[in-house]
């Protein structure tokens, strides 16, 4: 299977851009699933229900959200109606939605997407991410129930989604840090099969402060004081993602980093 990842969607200008060339990736490069991680696609701050009807008629077969899963109100009841979005699995036992869901492709393959938040330097305290994975993981092993199992850490620290990559090796086809909007350069396959990168960076201006505007940053950092909103850039945008293809089994034989145009070197299958 051909499979790709792209990190966290940045406003209206990672949103078009992602309408723009979703669809052309997918029949260029032949692709039999599509990930979106698009929980700062709305204005930066979460993912209203209109937008994420944008990214899944652009041709993503599943969106993932993040800590700003709920920010905009509307995607409580979207969670509920639309299948293909999933939360962190360790957010409130009482949020709506689903953390991980088995997907069948058009061809029929099966594909089982699974997110959970870290812990380390987030802004507020989650469950453990790592029990919860291998809970969610055994009830689709890959090889077995699942073609391919593709994993989003929504989490901060390198060192924990590293160690999220080593814990879940061989038991899933990729695991993907999101979150920093910095796109990494450590993608590799694991020892036992497993694809991995501890961030994939974002869809977004990368002429930006991780896809902001720069003067309202630059303003906090230097005078530690608040003097406007934040207000997502709208330069051209840079795909960031991941391109796996999977061996036998379901483990990835392939791992190729994605980024096109805007100002990062191009990359592409």
């Amino acid at each position: 299977m051909k499979l790709l990842f792209l990190g966290d969607v940045m406003g209206r200008a990672g949103r078009t851009a992602v309408a723009e060339q979703l669809a052309r990736l997918r029949a260029d490069w032949a692709l039999d699933f599509i990930v979106v991680n698009g929980e700062n696609a709305t204005g930066g701050m979460g993912l209203s229900a209109a937008h994420a009807k944008e990214l899944l008629d652009a041709g993503a077969d599943c969106i993932t959200l993040g800590d700003h899963a709920f920010d905009q109100r509307d995607m409580n009841s979207a969670l509920e109606a639309e299948p293909r979005i999933i939360r962190p699995l360790n957010y409130a036992r009482s949020a709506p939605g689903v953390g991980a869901r088995l997907f069948t492709t058009q061809g029929g393959k099966k594909v089982f997407v699974a997110q959970a938040l870290g812990q380390v330097f987030m802004k507020r305290p989650f469950a453990d991410p790592f029990s919860a994975l291998d809970a969610a993981l055994k009830a689709a092993p890959l090889g077995q129930i699942a073609d391919a199992v593709i994993v989003d850490f929504h989490a901060e620290a390198t060192s924990e989604k590293m160690g999220m990559a080593h814990w879940l090796d061989g038991r899933a086809t990729m695991v993907c840090g999101t979150h920093t909007h910095v796109p990494t350069a450590d993608a590799r396959i694991m020892p036992r099969g497993t694809a991995a990168i501890s961030d994939l960076g974002m869809c977004g201006d990368y002429n930006s402060v991780i896809g902001m505007e720069p003067l309202e940053p630059m303003r906090r950092f230097v005078t530690g004081m608040v003097n406007g909103r934040f207000t997502p850039a709208g330069g051209a945008v840079t795909l960031s993602g991941l391109y796996v293809e999977t061996g036998e089994g379901g483990i990835a034989r392939r791992v190729v980093p994605v980024r096109l145009g805007g100002l990062l070197q191009e990359s592409a299958p």
